[in-house]
């Protein structure tokens, strides 16, 4: 190892202690798995689930949110839940529906007494069935998406939609499937 990464590295630990636990946590954790969708464990008894389309029901529609969001989900659940097959039979074990509840964009930053940016805030309303407990749980994810007030609606859409499917699915499979 060179000499000199060797005395930068022994002086900032015995002069930055903090900053060097910090970044040894910061590496343990991600070396730890924390924060990964590979902890979700499901009952050894639940071999099937059937996802149902997420219809859109806010009072803006975006034509492609619900077809994109409802594969993305599809996609997550199948590659992180391996014990179960995704069915679309109606007597499957876990049965998960819901619907987009909000698509409503507020202004969010104002500079020179203008809109500077604006969110849009796209929120999901789940329905859990767990049908082997005869047991049904609804629960709503939102997430906001800022954007430059210098864009229309449609133009936010074009640039935003990626990232709300990819966050939206992921906040959908974390308040399914974690239990924290």
């Amino acid at each position: 190892m060179n000499k000199n990464y060797m005395k930068f590295i022994t002086h900032n630990i015995t002069k930055r202690p903090a900053l060097f636990l910090l970044l040894a946590i910061m590496v343990l954790a991600t070396s730890c798995g924390i924060y990964t969708f590979r902890d979700v464990s499901i009952p050894d008894n639940v071999k099937t689930i059937k996802i149902n389309y997420i219809e859109n029901r806010a009072s803006i529609v975006n034509p492609q949110l619900s077809p994109k969001l409802t594969d993305a989900f599809k996609q997550k659940v199948s590659s992180y839940i391996r014990k179960a097959s995704l069915v679309t039979a109606d007597n499957a074990d876990y049965i998960i529906g819901g619907y987009v509840s909000t698509y409503a964009v507020s202004t969010s930053g104002i500079s020179n007494q203008q809109s500077s940016s604006n969110r849009l805030t796209v929120g999901v309303h789940l329905i859990f069935n767990n049908t082997l407990k005869n047991e049904v749980k609804e629960y709503d994810v939102s997430l906001p998406f800022d954007f430059s007030a210098t864009l229309t609606l449609t133009q936010a859409e074009g640039q935003l939609l990626d990232d709300i499917i990819k966050n939206l699915s992921d906040e959908m499979f974390n308040r399914i499937f974690s239990s924290w």
